[in-house]
C-alpha cells in the first residue's frame, strides 16, 4: 500500500505568521508554487495561497510589505500524516476540494507537502485524475449578490431558481 511519504515533496518552504505578504509572493515566485505553509516553529498554524494574496491583500489594497501573513492566511488548515495511506488522503482531498496539503509527522511537525501533481507523477495517476475531476467541479458564483449591488451578471447567466431573482 502506497503511503503519503512515498510521493510527497519533502523540505517544503514555510514562513512565519509575522512574515509579510510581499516575502510570501516572492517565495512563491522563486519556488514556482502557489501555496506556502505558515508555521510557528515547525507546527503549521496556517497556509497562504496566491489566491489568498490576491483576494485578501491586493483586492483590499493592503500594503504587501507591511501586511503580515497572519492577516491573509487561512488558519483552519487540513493536513495529513506522512504514514497515511495515499488513497485515503486523495479521497479526502477530493471531498474537500483541496489540491495541496501540508504533510506532518506524528509529532505534528511539518515534513513536506502533498499535491495532486505529486500523486499523478509519483503515485496513482488514475486516483489523481478522479480527485482532480471532483476538485474541479465548478462552484456557482453568488450572482444574486452582484445584482443586489447593482451590477449586471455576465451574459447568458440564469439563476437555478428564477423565483430567487430580486424584484
Amino acid at each position: 500500500m502506497t503511503q503519503v511519504a512515498d510521493v510527497m515533496t519533502r523540505g517544503a518552504r514555510a514562513m512565519t505568521p509575522s512574515d509579510n505578504v510581499q516575502l510570501a509572493a516572492k517565495a512563491m515566485d522563486d519556488l514556482n508554487v502557489g501555496v506556502i505553509p505558515v508555521c510557528d516553529d515547525d507546527r503549521v498554524v496556517g497556509i497562504v495561497t496566491d489566491r489568498d494574496i490576491v483576494l485578501r491583500a491586493v483586492a483590499l489594497d493592503m500594503t504587501a510589505s507591511a501586511t503580515p501573513l497572519s492577516e491573509v492566511m487561512t488558519a483552519l488548515v487540513q493536513s495529513c500524516y506522512e504514514d497515511q495511506p495515499l488513497d485515503e488522503v486523495v479521497e479526502r482531498m477530493q471531498r474537500a476540494q483541496i489540491r495541496r496539503l501540508p504533510v506532518l509527522d506524528r509529532r505534528e511537525r511539518l515534513v513536506g507537502m502533498l499535491s495532486l501533481g505529486d500523486v499523478a507523477t509519483r503515485g496513482d495517476a488514475q486516483a489523481a485524475q478522479r480527485a482532480l475531476s471532483g476538485i474541479s467541479t465548478p462552484s456557482v458564483p453568488d450572482r444574486l449578490h452582484a445584482l443586489d449591488a447593482g451590477r449586471t451578471p455576465s451574459k447568458g447567466w440564469a439563476p437555478d431558481d428564477p423565483s430567487a431573482m430580486p424584484e
